[in-house]
């Protein structure tokens, strides 16, 4: 076995394009496409903060269940994928018009509720993935 020790990666061709091979060989992808973009642990209940994270520069409440992640790099476009998902209450509904969204290149809107309506959770985990600017 072989071992690669690197600081940065830049490919070949075009600076910014490293392609993967798949484990069987027949399909390739970009793997700056396949890596996430940012990501947060938030407990918005107890204390409005993000216990860890990586690309996240800070979280902003704005409301009951209402909350932005801000995040370091700006995306291209409002055009990307955000997830958002509840850990420990087990009674938010992240799903319908719940769940995260891009306000702008650098802000992630997250809405959490109960079926009795908006509710701060207590813990959730949000993802972005997509297209750095």
């Amino acid at each position: 076995m072989s071992t690669i020790l690197v600081d940065n990666l830049t490919g070949k061709t075009s600076a910014g394009s490293i392609t993967v091979t798949s484990e069987g060989g027949a399909a390739t992808q970009s793997l700056q496409q396949g890596l996430a973009k940012a990501w947060a642990f938030i407990d918005q209940k107890t204390d409005n903060a993000v216990d860890n994270s990586f690309g996240v520069t800070s979280f902003s409440d704005s409301g009951e269940g209402n909350g932005n992640v801000n995040i370091i790099n700006a995306m291209t476009s409002l055009i990307q994928v955000s997830q958002l998902t509840s850990y420990r209450s087990g009674t938010m509904d992240i799903s319908g018009n719940a769940g995260a969204s891009m306000t702008s290149t650098t802000a992630v809107a997250i809405i959490t509720k109960t079926s009795a309506g908006a509710a701060d959770d207590t813990e959730y985990g949000m993802t972005l993935h997509g297209d750095l600017a």
